[in-house]
């Protein structure tokens, strides 16, 4: 959903099947980009489990840009966190997945 006159520098992602889980940490990491104006997010309701994620960026850099940026750098973080988690733990524990 992009803002009136915004020329996608605004936009609201409505994310269906996630909540804070996804909302903050994206969040976090799409913040760190210093054009990146606003950044936020909110539940719509409790019984639901989507939210809308907002991203405003500084000039005509549109929205999408720090958007994906987000997810790419989340994902990385993700899987260094799981390989490190895979190679400190004994062969023992983790044939039990």
């Amino acid at each position: 959903i992009q803002a009136d006159g915004t020329h996608g520098n605004c936009v609201t992602f409505v994310l269906h099947d996630e909540d804070h889980t996804l909302g903050n940490s994206l969040r976090y990491m799409v913040m760190k980009n210093p054009d990146v104006e606003f950044c936020g997010y909110c539940i719509t309701h409790p019984s639901e489990t989507k939210i809308n994620f907002r991203i405003q960026t500084r000039g005509a850099l549109p929205a999408m840009e720090p958007f994906r940026k987000g997810l790419n750098d989340l994902m990385g973080v993700c899987q260094h966190v799981l390989s490190t988690f895979e190679v400190r733990t004994p062969p023992s524990l983790s044939s039990h997945r």
